[in-house]
């Protein structure tokens, strides 16, 4: 499919109207069937994000001189984000586009920090487990660090800390646990990986993009989340995707640090060129002043009691169906605590399954060790729990019966 640009504009009228058919055939979010890629907390939210965004949408992150303004609302991002992380003095960080961005920016930061203190200096390595995020390896790819993927418990489905530390070296930049894992949903033993990076001396990073503005006010309902943040001493740096559980517009993340001086292997910093010195702290050069506006916005709008009242808003709909499922003759993966669900039949081809709820309209996403349904639950989904159970019931049958669904590829794309 090719397009040239146009000779004549064309009426906005026109634009727009084309722009509305051409969405007819995407995944219904708005509606809830769609348990991946879109987080819906409400018109409210949704209108806070738009109003918030547009107001900055022109500003440019990259010019803290010349917007003060975005500056301002970064640094208290930051700092709201460090309060519920159990943040130390001095802890500190910074806004990137998404989980891949802040990941990335942790590793590079890990990886300098190394070489610093004269250590991996030919080359390195980072040790994670084998449900990480392939962030990691996108980052370590762009570095040329050479990852590490350690085997899982069978059994939890969680990080197996011994055998991480069996696989570090003096050439260990990074070991990585996750809060939670995607695949899964489940937390990892932080506490005990801390001990371990404690004992060898390694920079111990947490991926929370999922958890990191969710399990916070999970323990303040009285869910039982084990430490996984700056809690544990041993935890160097984190990632937190504002847009995910933290209801912000996409793209907003947060990469955050214990100190300060972790934090000073991130920037970027030059002046060997013919312009003015340049100091970039993220991947990116311009940063949408819209994204940063619309996180700080959202945030101060929901505020710890709107954050708990969403938060709780999606457990509940998360045991709800995982009840749900395991009436249904259903095995849910491990023990998750938070807004993940992943869950098989022992019976049933789970690919096929997905494609007989696709036949009814949902969008969801899937695990493939084991092989697996998969929901990212947003508070939305608590209007719609029961038709997903209904339609999910009435999947089965059809496969009993012989009546296949489309197969899912198990791929993002």
């Amino acid at each position: 499919m090719s397009a040239a640009l146009p000779e004549k504009g064309r009426a906005w009228a026109e634009l727009k109207k084309e722009m509305q058919a051409r969405g007819q055939n995407d995944v219904k979010w708005r509606e809830g069937k769609t348990a991946v890629y879109v987080f819906n907390a409400g018109p409210e939210i949704a209108q806070v994000q738009k109003e918030a965004y547009t107001m900055y949408m022109s500003e440019n992150g990259l010019g803290p001189l010349a917007f003060p303004s975005l500056k301002q609302m970064e640094e208290e991002v930051i700092s709201m984000a460090l309060s519920i992380l159990h943040g130390p003095e001095g802890a500190t960080g910074a806004m990137t586009s998404g989980g891949t961005d802040s990941i990335t920016m942790a590793l590079k930061t890990a990886r300098d920090f190394a070489r610093a203190n004269g250590k991996a200096k030919s080359k390195a390595n980072i040790v994670l487990p084998r449900s990480a995020h392939p962030a990691f390896e996108k980052a370590a790819h762009m570095m040329d660090i050479e990852v590490r993927r350690v085997a899982i418990d069978p059994k939890t489905l969680l990080a197996d800390p011994d055998a991480m530390k069996a696989a570090l070296d003096a050439d260990t930049v990074m070991m990585v646990g996750s809060a939670p894992n995607f695949p899964h949903g489940v937390i990892d033993p932080i506490s005990a990986l801390g001990e371990v990076a404690a004992e060898k001396d390694v920079w111990l990073h947490v991926d929370a993009c999922v958890g990191g503005y969710f399990a916070p006010f999970a323990r303040m309902n009285g869910v039982d989340v084990p430490p996984f943040d700056f809690e544990v001493p041993a935890v160097r740096s984190m990632s937190a995707d504002l847009h995910k559980y933290g209801y912000a517009a996409k793209g907003a993340s947060s990469v955050l640090f214990r100190s300060g001086e972790l934090y000073k292997h991130m920037p970027f910093d030059t002046d060997d060129w013919s312009g003015a010195r340049m100091i970039t702290p993220t991947l990116a050069g311009t940063r949408p002043g819209g994204a940063i506006a619309a996180a700080w916005a959202v945030m101060n709008f929901l505020g710890i009691e709107g954050y708990k009242e969403k938060q709780g808003l999606v457990c509940a709909t998360r045991e709800k169906i995982q009840k749900g499922v395991e009436a249904l003759g259903c095995e849910v993966l491990g023990d998750p605590k938070l807004g993940l669900l992943a869950f098989r039949h022992p019976e049933l081809d789970s690919y096929a399954l997905w494609g007989k709820m696709l036949e009814r309209g949902w969008f969801t996403s899937i695990t493939t060790e084991p092989p697996s349904l998969h929901l990212m639950l947003s508070p939305f989904h608590a209007e719609v729990a029961d038709q997903y159970l209904t339609d999910l019931e009435a999947g089965m049958a059809d496969l009993r019966a012989g009546k296949t669904g489309e197969k899912r590829e198990a791929r993002y794309s």
